[in-house]
């Protein structure tokens, strides 16, 4: 009892949580000194990426709808795109959580910055945790948007609702994530590889491009089996 009074009472004036962001001074000028900016804003990069990616999908594809509806006035189509940019958004969250479950915390191949800050050390080791962190919460804030979208569709009588626009707007996000990431983090800023400790790290980061690549033609072409308007048409005519 005695110990775990002093462990306490060492704990709240901060004296033996040394990976303490809040009470660590070595850690604290670790963390915000000259490289937090920077550090933030090229971390922030791919999701600002994804983000023009996103809207720039949504409005072709909301283009060709309404081109679709003005030319066959007389077709009565769903509109898909709320689904699928909804799913979409939703994916790249998802994306992100699964990176940073699965390759930062259960194999621990790598870490956010750990390419430029080293996790040899307790205090680069809780430098990289700390940016791994804000890395997830701005995951969190992608899922909250892709909910908020999908709740919204709630409300709407003219969306597609299809399994296939779900689905495929899940992987084609998941796979964008995949493949901006891996462009950006690690082919072009190198803040980390896919495996770190590895003799040839540049393996498993182009194997990490083929399976994101594999992902979005996936998903592009399980959505596209819903926004083939073509097809529709044909069927409709072979159907009459």
């Amino acid at each position: 009892m005695k110990q775990f009074c002093i462990l306490l009472f060492s704990f709240l004036i901060g004296k033996t949580s040394t990976a303490c962001t809040t009470c660590n001074r070595p850690l604290q000028e670790a963390i915000y000194n000259s490289t937090f900016v920077p550090n933030l804003v090229v971390m922030l990069t791919a999701f600002f990426v994804l983000a023009i990616i996103v809207v720039i999908l949504a409005r072709l594809s909301t283009k060709k709808h309404h081109q679709h509806l003005t030319q066959y006035p007389q077709h009565k189509h769903l509109n898909p795109v709320p689904l699928a940019t909804a799913s979409m958004v939703l994916g790249i969250g998802m994306g992100g959580f699964m990176d940073g479950i699965w390759f930062h915390q259960i194999l621990q191949w790598h870490e956010m910055l750990s390419n430029k800050v080293p996790v040899d050390t307790v205090i680069g080791k809780s430098v990289n945790m700390f940016w791994d962190g804000i890395f997830h919460f701005f995951c969190l804030m992608v899922v909250l948007t892709g909910l908020i979208l999908l709740w919204k569709l709630l409300f709407r009588t003219d969306v597609n609702r299809s399994k296939n626009l779900f689905i495929g707007g899940l992987l084609l996000g998941w796979g964008l994530f995949n493949c901006v990431e891996g462009i950006i983090d690690h082919q072009i800023l190198k803040l980390h590889f896919v495996k770190q400790v590895s003799p040839n790290p540049e393996i498993a980061n182009w194997l990490f491009l083929g399976i994101s690549l594999l992902m979005i033609l996936l998903g592009a072409a399980t959505v596209y089996t819903r926004t083939n308007y073509e097809g529709d048409l044909t069927r409709h005519h072979n159907a009459l």
